[in-house]
């Protein structure tokens, strides 16, 4: 078991300035106590996909196949009724720009998929002088995208194949969120509420925007949600208290989970605990006042890609629990809360590979995406009896 030693949890919900984030991440922490670190569980993995190029992430169908995204552009459906190695290249997926960091993101099925087949795509579009994060949505037949249809694209565009950001999730409300990276080279615009970069957008599903957003009435551009963001590739909504949990880079250390609060800034670069690549120090706060604490930090960085809360059926020793892929150190990782506090610990030691997506299923296992080429997807699920 690994504490984490940068942020006492108690202290961290101490210099938050809204009493009502305050609240809301006390019970959060109280429903998360359940999760015992120590415990052993057992499970079973299963290799379901081999020899990807590069995959970012993976989305259950309700018939059980599986949607994977490569970065190059290429979404693909796993079958579940065949072999793993029966993936078929769905045809009608947008232009994406394809350097750098950039290319095909995140792919979200709509809450009324069933009747409507709408599914989204974020993605880096445009070219090298100028680029950005952009959702579209989709019908999916069996083999084809069919009347797809831009519904948002970051503003302003950026000179740099770098910090998309790219991750989805949906809200109990029925509006999308979206992060956004910072562009690496534009890490300032972060603070800047009426630039998208850097932030977490949120929309409604087909692209308008909610007239509750936290700068609908000035101060801010209408979609921004959240901001002070570097490249947060990681977003999940707990769906037993509707808690959103985003996990974000930092540079050489400064990993950060936060707590989504609308309207709230999460510091960087004006605060944070890393430091820039050349030994520098990004900023001399690691707090400031009316700025969110986070949560949980790293340093060094782990590169955390990947994020989702486990409320399965399968394991109940982990209910509650955070897991986070690791990019730099090559794991899962386990957080979880008790009594003492925060814990964290590395599980699944079988996949040694750089983790870059993390995902639940309705029936209550994990899929594990690992990243490169070739990459692969994995199946987490209990040990058979």
């Amino acid at each position: 078991m690994k504490q984490n030693p940068q942020v006492n949890p108690a202290a961290a919900l101490a210099r938050t300035t809204n009493s009502h984030s305050v609240l809301l991440i006390l019970s959060t922490l109280m429903l998360l106590a359940f999760a015992n670190p120590l415990r052993a569980v057992e499970y079973s993995i299963t290799t379901l996909a081999e020899n990807l190029e590069y995959p970012w992430c993976v989305a259950s169908l309700p018939s059980g196949d599986l949607l994977i995204t490569e970065r190059g552009g290429q979404l693909k459906r796993l079958s579940a009724s065949a072999s793993t190695q029966n993936i078929s290249p769905i045809s009608g997926v947008p232009e994406v720009y394809f350097a750098g960091q950039g290319g095909l993101f995140d792919v979200l099925l709509d809450p009324e998929f069933e009747t409507n087949q709408l599914i989204y795509l974020s993605y880096a579009s445009g070219n090298e002088a100028s680029n950005a994060t952009r959702v579209a949505r989709a019908s999916l037949t069996q083999d084809s995208l069919e009347d797809l249809e831009v519904i948002f694209t970051a503003t302003p565009g950026k000179a740099t194949p770098q910090h998309y950001g790219g991750k989805m999730a949906l809200l109990a409300d029925g509006t999308l969120l979206l992060t956004t990276g910072d562009g690496f080279d534009y890490r300032e615009q972060a603070q800047n509420t009426n630039s998208n970069l850097g932030k977490t957008i949120r929309i409604n599903r087909d692209g308008s925007l909610p007239s509750d957003n936290p700068f609908t009435a000035g101060g801010g551009h209408p979609a921004v949600w959240t901001y002070g963001h570097r490249n947060p590739q990681g977003l999940a909504v707990d769906p037993a208290n509707g808690a959103i949990y985003l996990h974000e880079h930092g540079p050489r250390g400064g990993d950060e989970i936060n707590v989504l609060q609308p309207g709230s800034n999460y510091g960087w670069p004006a605060a944070t605990f890393g430091l820039d690549y050349s030994g520098a120090k990004v900023s001399p706060f690691t707090q400031l006042p009316d700025m969110q604490a986070p949560l949980k930090v790293w340093v060094p960085s782990i590169a955390p890609s990947g994020l989702a809360v486990y409320r399965g059926e399968q394991f109940p020793e982990w209910q509650g629990s955070l897991f986070v892929g690791a990019l730099v150190d090559q794991e899962v990782r386990r957080v979880s809360f008790d009594d003492d506090g925060l814990h964290e610990e590395a599980v699944f030691p079988e996949i040694s590979a750089r983790i870059r997506d993390i995902r639940t299923t309705p029936d209550g296992a994990l899929l594990i995406v690992t990243d490169g080429s070739p990459g692969a997807v994995y199946r987490i699920s209990q040990s058979a009896e």
